[in-house]
């Protein structure tokens, strides 16, 4: 039986982000999970969690699904601060990794292939106040070009570290001025579709 590990990552601001969003569609992974017979496990970052359980979570994991909002062009603080005492809790115990990948015999070569999670994978899900015209798109003075997952790169390059593949990702666009939820629940319901099985 698969097993997929889920993340909230949101954190609540009032009247800004209050998290709904990112909720539903974190039940929408749970009831996937239970359609197709998977397991699940879910953390909500803003509530508690312990790194030493979180490492277990993702050993016995098959998939991540990360699901966050986008603040400042990033994953919430209190993301990072989750991946710092998870990660450096697998480091330090080898479950998730063993070290960088490199020897000393050529410490230029192949960093960041230490990791132990080979076969498993990941996917994040993310909410922005931004149009989707925004991402992709040269003429758009911002990202000049780049793409939402461009932006997102530097969290899934922490789960390729320790050997995740990294999945496409869904991004939820103009959620504040336009939210258009049953669209995102019924494209992300088939990413889920397209990616985690």
């Amino acid at each position: 039986m698969k097993h997929v590990h889920i993340i909230n990552a949101h954190q609540f601001y009032e009247g800004i982000s209050e998290g709904a969003l990112t909720r539903t569609l974190a039940d929408i992974t749970k009831t996937f999970c239970e359609e197709k017979g998977y397991s699940y496990s879910m953390t909500n970052i803003e509530e508690e969690y312990t790194p030493e359980k979180e490492v277990d979570l993702y050993v016995k994991a098959d998939y991540v699904v990360l699901h966050t909002p986008v603040y400042w062009f990033n994953t919430p603080w209190i993301h990072k601060k989750y991946v710092d005492e998870v990660f450096n809790v697998g480091l330090a115990t080898g479950k998730l990794l063993k070290d960088d990948g490199r020897t000393r015999k050529d410490p230029s070569k192949n960093y960041g292939t230490g990791g132990l999670m080979q076969g498993r994978k990941m996917t994040m899900v993310t909410s922005w106040n931004a149009p989707e015209e925004f991402s992709g798109n040269g003429n758009q003075y911002l990202l000049s070009g780049k793409t939402a997952d461009d932006v997102m790169y530097n969290v899934g390059v922490n789960y390729r570290f320790c050997g995740f593949e990294v999945l496409p990702q869904y991004h939820c666009f103009n959620v504040i001025k336009d939210p258009q939820v049953k669209k995102y629940v019924n494209e992300y319901r088939q990413h889920l579709e397209n990616h985690l099985v």
